[in-house]
């Protein structure tokens, strides 16, 4: 598929800080890309850069593979982590006064967040000031004006921050309902969770530099962890060791007669043969592949540690 979004060696150095160090990612049509990365990694400055707040030192960005332009900035619309609206004026004179600023027409902006305040059930709240609204009301008002013009690129800086479980999944169908509509979506977040229902494609960024991006589910197929979990009923020839080179007990644990082990399954062996040992140590109730999450990679790209493989016996 297509880029919709380019990027090539952007470099942002501030006094004292290098906040982005040639980092190139490719965002594909009509996708769901996540950019991740720790605090202070440089997400929110590459976002930045994107919405020509700021400029890169060094480097090019692209859309449908024309240079960045003033122009663009009619086809994105960008949803900050830090919120802002006007708190004396009445959200409907602010929403359609911040959707003209858009290039949108003030009758065919007033129709379309007539729309979408019925959605969401802010039509109540017209005519009162943003101060009188609640946090996660506010929230919804800047969602919809970010949304309203249908920019081609929609970007999201942790868009559920603050929002109940219930807005949280109004919030992600719309996300999907918008990508199967046509638009390309930047969603920055911390919540690993969100990305692995939501996300198509993945760029990690730490320290300033990019150092994972790919499809979502061939990133998970590659750090494929060979960890399985077996739960052994009855497992009168377990000694409580793997005297087995094959196999690295991981962890172990009992419950009500029951024995849970966790192992990795070493160089060529197989998960057959890991069945066939387990066999020979008593019934088998359970047994699963421990395939790793999203914030798992997350961890061990950052860090270089497996959660799932962490050592530790455990009696309960």
């Amino acid at each position: 598929m297509d880029a919709l979004l380019r990027t090539e060696q952007i470099t942002k150095q501030y006094t004292g800080h290098l906040a982005l160090n040639q980092v190139s990612i490719q965002v594909p049509a009509q996708s769901i890309f996540g950019l991740l990365g720790p605090n202070g990694a440089g997400k929110t400055t590459l976002i930045r850069i994107i919405n020509q707040i700021i400029g890169p030192d060094q480097g090019r960005i692209y859309i449908e593979n024309k240079p960045l332009r003033p122009g663009h900035v009619h086809q994105i619309g960008y949803l900050p982590e830090e919120r802002g609206l006007y708190k004396k004026m009445a959200v409907g004179e602010q929403a359609v006064y911040l959707a003209r600023l858009k290039g949108m027409k003030g009758q065919e902006a007033k129709r379309k967040l007539r729309d979408w305040f019925e959605k969401f059930d802010l039509m109540p709240w017209w005519n009162k000031k943003v101060e009188e609204l609640s946090k996660g009301m506010q929230q919804k008002v800047q969602f919809i004006i970010t949304v309203l013009h249908a920019p081609k690129l929609l970007i999201f800086d942790e868009p559920f921050s603050g929002f109940d479980p219930i807005n949280v999944n109004l919030l992600k169908e719309e996300i999907l309902r918008l990508r199967r509509e046509g638009a390309t979506i930047i969603f920055s977040t911390h919540n690993m969770a969100s990305v692995e229902e939501l996300c198509d494609h993945i760029a990690l960024i730490n320290k300033s530099e990019k150092i994972l991006e790919g499809e979502v589910r061939q990133i998970k197929k590659t750090f494929a962890s060979r960890i399985y979990e077996a739960e052994i009923e009855q497992a009168t020839n377990w000694s409580g060791e793997i005297p087995d080179k094959r196999f690295t007990l991981l962890k172990t644990s009992s419950h009500n007669g029951t024995s849970i082990l966790r192992l990795k399954i070493e160089g060529n062996a197989t998960t057959n043969e890991l069945l066939e040992f387990l066999l020979g140590l008593g019934n088998i109730s359970n047994f699963q592949e421990l395939t790793p999450s999203m914030n798992d990679i997350f961890i061990k790209k950052v860090t270089g540690k497996f959660p799932i493989e962490a050592n530790g016996n455990t009696e309960e």
